[in-house]
């Protein structure tokens, strides 16, 4: 909290938000709130700002609490050595930039013993100061006043050059004049390794074998992959500038500010600017350029990585958002040849009744069998909707599935659908024959072995999970995945390769975001799902499912203060995004928050009729003037908000199923042909362009030239995960399994 005025006023400034919002937001942040919590219940403190306003506070907050604790260290470092001034310690106090820290920090910083270090020990330092100085015509005849313990003149003016040199590289002026080339002018290479140009592993880099582009137009999945392919040991990266210019530069510099004046005209000796010239560019190639090379490849790294994560982030939210089913008797498939099809039936809860494996498929060919065990489990556990995985065998798997439907007593066709993460038809409540669709089964099999999936079905094998998996996804995805690492869901773009502490922190946060915006049931969530919701965790989850066990189903949000462990803080942050259908209090299935109960309380004694009755009349509610319930606590934004929950409590925000039937032309690659024009859908959005699932086990790439005919520049803007969009073929890549798509005029 020390640092709170100084964080709004450079937060404010950096993100261009008014300081009060910031102010009220840092000290949210510091009493325990989340950022959903104040995003949806603190609209009045801070100033309305949203989710993504002040996720970047919180995150900003976070970077000067860690050049908080750096300056620490900094200065008791400098202070132990003796070395702290008023003027040092004032700049240290004012800088909360972490380059510019690090710069102040380099002359102080402890290092090994350098070749500088050891012309100081000689006692040469003076010599290096009488160089820079270019007083001296005769720097020899100088250093032979230093000659000492068999040190000879050449050997003293080495010395003294070491020295400048280390000072070139140090310096604040030098290293910012190099860092402002760099970003001016440099250039990010590529080169394969020779050995490895013809290797299998090195041909998905050969786009980079011999690449160049400037560092400030290199996109973020290139670097990324130049970067995967220098670890594999393909290729090598560098980032280059104009060297012969930057060295006189800097020796134009260092020679014209130690250069002395007198009488008006500049007394210099030829042989010392000679000797600072072969110094400054010794301190430039074999200390600076690295320096500042490398620095400049972590930039771009953490930028590249910055921009990777954020369209993971983006795709895991779409996907976690993606349309459910809702809660409908399913039967989940896992498809497979040799081994069969593992088959589960659940209830409307997810709950596991039965499970078995069939063999349709060659090799083993029990066709027949397979059917009458199919529709004997539809008829028995009252099977609404199908749920076939995506994976080897899907197609067949689904072909099958509609001959069995086929066959049934009423002879009914197979429809085919797809919600959001699902593939294939439409539902159609009511009717006696399932709907099936073709479900997503990426991270399923990660799923299945999990410590998770353990816990659930401790009795059952990893086949079995991973149909339960695929059967849950379709009837609500955002239950079923947060259960999964966001890694393993197929969504990200170089996952593998970015900061993985930010990653992970990025990916928990859009977790989060989704599942308290949608809300959770209290009497059915998971665990794993309630983990997720404002103001709980790991333990509080495990104690709320421990109490619904032992005392049966919560009647009541109130019945929460009962759970061991969760006290009011945490009652305050979770209570909103908590649902209990039909509880006595309707408010309890809503997003209204039991602190504003009072309000909507009163509305209803004012217009004489019960909460239920103002939920179910919308003449009444229309009759409400909001202006007259605004305190000095609660105020229009929130008074708003309550309004629109009680038109429709508990809505749920996600979109609803929509239906979709794959080309049955196409069942393989090799099936396509240039031109023909496909339904698919969108599977996975990147920088460079969207896949797009076209029905064939392979995806297609529909390169960003190819979204639309105008310049895209964030494929987000035109396409969104799992959208259902049309496309032509234009190239088909056998060897390689790659297949170009396009949207343009389709």
């Amino acid at each position: 909290m020390e640092h709170i005025k100084i964080f709004t006023q450079l937060i404010s400034s950096e993100l261009h938000l008014p300081e009060h919002g910031v102010e009220n937001t840092l000290k949210l942040l510091a009493e325990g709130c989340t950022i959903p919590f104040i995003s949806r219940y603190r609209k009045e403190r801070t100033g309305g700002l949203d989710e993504v306003q002040i996720t970047a506070i919180s995150d900003r907050n976070e970077r000067l609490q860690e050049i908080a604790k750096r300056k620490e260290t900094i200065v008791k470092t400098i202070t132990e050595q003796k070395n702290m001034t008023a003027e040092l310690q004032k700049r240290i106090d004012d800088c909360w930039d972490l380059t510019t820290l690090e710069d102040i920090y380099l002359p102080f910083k402890p290092k090994r013993r350098t070749r500088a270090q050891v012309a100081r020990e000689q006692g040469l330092e003076p010599l290096a100061q009488i160089l820079l100085l270019q007083r001296e015509p005769n720097p020899e005849r100088a250093a032979a006043r230093f000659v000492h313990d068999g040190l000879a003149v050449a050997d003293c003016l080495r010395g003294a050059q070491d020295i400048i040199a280390e000072q070139v590289s140090e310096d604040e002026r030098s290293r910012n004049q190099i860092r402002a080339a760099f970003r001016r002018e440099a250039f990010i290479e590529s080169k394969v390794v020779k050995s490895k140009k013809d290797t299998d592993e090195a041909q998905k880099y050969s786009d980079y074998f011999d690449w160049e582009e400037p560092l400030k137009r290199c996109s973020s999945h290139r670097l990324l992959a130049m970067r995967r392919g220098e670890d594999e040991g393909v290729l090598r990266v560098s980032i280059t500038i104009d060297d012969d210019e930057a060295v006189r530069r800097l020796q134009r510099n260092w020679l014209n500010q130690a250069s002395p004046v007198r009488g008006g005209f500049a007394a210099t000796s030829k042989a010392c600017q000679r000797l600072v010239s072969e110094a400054v560019e010794d301190g430039y190639k074999r200390l600076l350029l690295p320096s500042i090379e490398t620095e400049f490849m972590n930039l771009s790294k953490e930028k590249a990585d910055e921009e990777a994560i954020r369209v993971f982030a983006e795709n895991l939210r779409q996907l976690l958002l993606s349309a459910p089913m809702g809660q409908k008797r399913v039967m989940g498939v896992d498809p497979g040849f040799r081994t069969g099809c593992k088959v589960v039936c659940l209830d409307a809860q997810g709950s596991l009744l039965h499970h078995e494996a069939i063999f349709p498929h060659p090799p083993v060919n029990h066709r027949m069998q397979a059917t009458m065990h199919v529709l004997q489990m539809i008829k028995d556990y009252k099977i609404e909707a199908i749920a076939i995985g995506n994976g080897t065998a899907s197609r067949e798997t689904k072909d099958f599935i509609a001959d069995c439907l086929s066959t049934a007593p009423d002879g009914a066709a197979v429809r085919d659908g797809s919600a959001g993460s699902v593939r294939g038809g439409s539902a159609a409540t009511g009717s006696p024959t399932p709907s099936v669709f073709v479900v997503s089964e990426d991270g399923a099999s990660v799923y299945s072995a999990s410590k998770v999936a353990r816990d659930e079905f401790p009795d059952e094998d990893v086949t079995v999970r991973g149909a339960v998996s695929i059967g849950r996804r379709l009837m609500d995805p955002l239950a079923e995945l947060v259960k999964i690492d966001p890694k393993s869901i197929g969504v990200g773009q170089y996952q593998h390769d970015v900061d993985q502490t930010k990653l992970k922190h990025s990916l928990d946060q859009t977790v989060e975001s989704c599942v308290n915006l949608v809300g959770v049931n209290l009497n059915t969530a998971s665990q794993h799902l309630l983990t997720y919701v404002s103001g709980l965790g790991p333990v509080l989850a495990q104690n709320i499912v421990d109490y619904r066990c032992q005392n049966g189903a919560f009647t009541s949000r109130a019945q929460l203060k009962k759970v061991p462990r969760l006290g009011p803080a945490a009652y305050q942050q979770c209570a909103g995004f908590l649902r209990i259908p039909d509880a006595k209090n309707p408010l309890d299935n809503s997003a209204v928050h039991p602190e504003s109960y009072h309000i909507v309380e009163q509305m209803a004694k004012d217009q004489g009729c019960s909460v239920t009755d103002l939920i179910n009349n919308k003449g009444t509610r229309e009759q409400i003037d909001i202006k007259q319930y605004v305190t000095a606590d609660v105020g229009l934004p929130t008074l708003t908000d309550i309004m629109k929950e009680l038109e429709k409590p508990g809505r749920d925000p996600r979109q609803q199923i929509e239906a979709f039937e794959f080309d049955s032309r196409v069942q393989t690659i090799e099936d396509l042909q240039e031109g023909m024009e496909l339904p698919g859908i969108v599977t996975n959005i990147t920088n460079f362009g969207a896949f797009v699932d076209i029905g064939v086990h392979q995806d297609g790439l529909v390169h960003v030239s190819q979204l639309a005919d105008k310049y895209i520049s964030d494929p987000t803007r035109v396409v969104h995960l799992h959208q259902h969009v049309r496309v032509r073929v234009i190239a088909v890549d056998l060897r390689r399994h790659r297949i170009s798509l396009s949207m343009k005029g389709v």
